[in-house]
């Protein structure tokens, strides 16, 4: 038994393929997917039509639909041939083609797959945009239930199945944690049919059209000005390449390191006078030091910005198997101790058998005298490191001081400046947090 899968195209049924339409006059019987869409009508009037749509009204979610379908198929298959069609092309936006594929593989059912026209075609004519220009094209579906959508703003977008208001709606609330709310886009309807319509309006409206439906996709142009991080890893590039700004390209890992301390000191000012505008330009000179230390070690050819990224995204979801598994936590005292427990079964995985030869080790020795002494502090806390054991020291320490200054006033406040500076626990300004504060993703 085999199992052929062509697709119907974007519209009515004279958009199907001469291949596809051959396959159709010759079959008895036609698997559908779904009734609803506009090549059905125009089918061969001598086919009988089994359509799918019976599965959306049961099944809880758009994955479990998709299994229903493809389990069907290959049921059907172990006893006839199927002829299984779909809207526009089977490899585009069809999770039940690909289901099915892996499917027949594992029953060493014979499958092929017919091309046909996608949704994406006519509405690029439609727009008259090049799908080479860079074009991005996601499902609007999946990409609904990201928090920050994987786009890239620099090149254009196309969304397929923006289905419904409501999913217009979670859209567009994705989009805005990368595009503006005014950000100029089009809701292209029912593409290359005779009742298309292109909608132009800002990201913000999109689901107050009352034309959305199973036949609506998105279009998000570029956005005017260059803001993705591959164009600024491009520019770093291009200001180290032969032709590129001598400066930068003088530069080394570490002549850049005291502009590196200066940068992160004036993101910490504008943290602390809650300057906005001034945050935003600072962490955008820190994120410029970044890229070219990545820069530079990648034409060392010890890392890349990729390695870079790719290792901190892995680490912050081992060290969270409370979001990324099925650990249980019921405070932040407990993320703590797990991320220090995952912490060190990663050193051991990795063969780093140096037991630690004191609970301060791992405090970076370039941090400035006052955070260090807090994460001094801190990390002896954690580990129960009494402050009254080091009393004799801070005694010893008021007595030195007290000698400098004249009479017993002078010594007095010296013990007490000494006791203050010992048990203070909150932060500074540039200490890096709270006493009880996550630990860097680097350490």
């Amino acid at each position: 038994m085999t199992i052929t899968i062509i697709g119907l195209g974007p519209g009515d049924a004279g958009l199907i393929t001469r291949q596809a339409w051959h396959l159709l006059s010759a079959a008895d019987t036609v698997c559908l997917r779904t009734r609803r869409h506009p090549a059905v009508a125009g089918l061969p009037t001598h086919l009988r039509l089994h359509s799918f749509d019976a599965i959306y009204d049961t099944a809880d979610n758009f994955a479990a639909v998709y299994r229903a379908i493809a389990d069907e198929v290959l049921r059907l298959a172990t006893d006839d041939d199927v002829l299984y069609a779909v809207p526009g092309h089977p490899y585009v936006g069809e999770a039940t083609v690909t289901a099915i594929a892996r499917g027949a593989a594992e029953a060493g059912i014979p499958l092929r797959v017919v091309a046909g026209l996608s949704f994406v075609e006519p509405a690029l004519a439609a727009l008259g945009v090049d799908a080479l220009d860079g074009l991005q094209l996601f499902d609007a579906i999946e990409l609904a239930g990201f928090l920050y959508p994987p786009l890239n703003p620099d090149v254009p977008v196309l969304l397929g199945q923006v289905y419904s208001r409501l999913l217009a709606g979670e859209l567009k609330t994705a989009l805005m944690s990368i595009y503006p709310p005014e950000q100029p886009v089009a809701l292209v309807h029912a593409a290359g049919e005779a009742d298309e319509l292109i909608e132009h309006l800002a990201l913000h409206e999109i689901d107050h059209s009352e034309r959305i439906d199973h036949l609506t996709s998105l279009y998000i142009p570029a956005l005017p000005v260059k803001a993705g991080l591959t164009a600024l890893a491009e520019t770093v590039a291009v200001l180290r390449s032969p032709n590129g700004c001598p400066w930068d390209r003088e530069q080394t890992p570490q002549s850049l390191r005291d502009g590196f301390l200066e940068e992160a000191y004036e993101v910490l000012a504008a943290l602390d006078a809650a300057d906005d505008d001034n945050l935003r330009e600072e962490l955008g000179d820190l994120l410029y030091h970044i890229l070219m230390q990545t820069t530079l070690a990648a034409e060392a050819e010890s890392f890349t910005l990729t390695e870079v990224i790719a290792g901190i995204e892995a680490k912050l979801k081992r060290r969270h198997p409370h979001v990324w598994g099925d650990w249980q936590v019921s405070s932040s005292a407990d993320v703590l101790r797990n991320w220090e427990v995952l912490k060190q079964r990663e050193k051991s995985d990795r063969g780093d058998s140096a037991a630690p030869t004191s609970t301060l080790d791992g405090i970076p020795p370039a941090l400035p005298a006052l955070a260090r002494s807090q994460k001094i502090q801190t990390q002896g806390a954690g580990h129960r490191l009494r402050l009254a054991r080091h009393r004799g020291r801070v005694r010893q320490a008021g007595r030195g001081s007290g000698r400098s200054a004249r009479g017993g006033d002078g010594r007095r406040q010296a013990r007490r400046t000494g006791r203050r500076a010992v048990r203070r626990r909150q932060p500074g300004p540039l200490a890096g947090g709270r006493r009880r504060d996550r630990p860097a993703p680097g350490q």
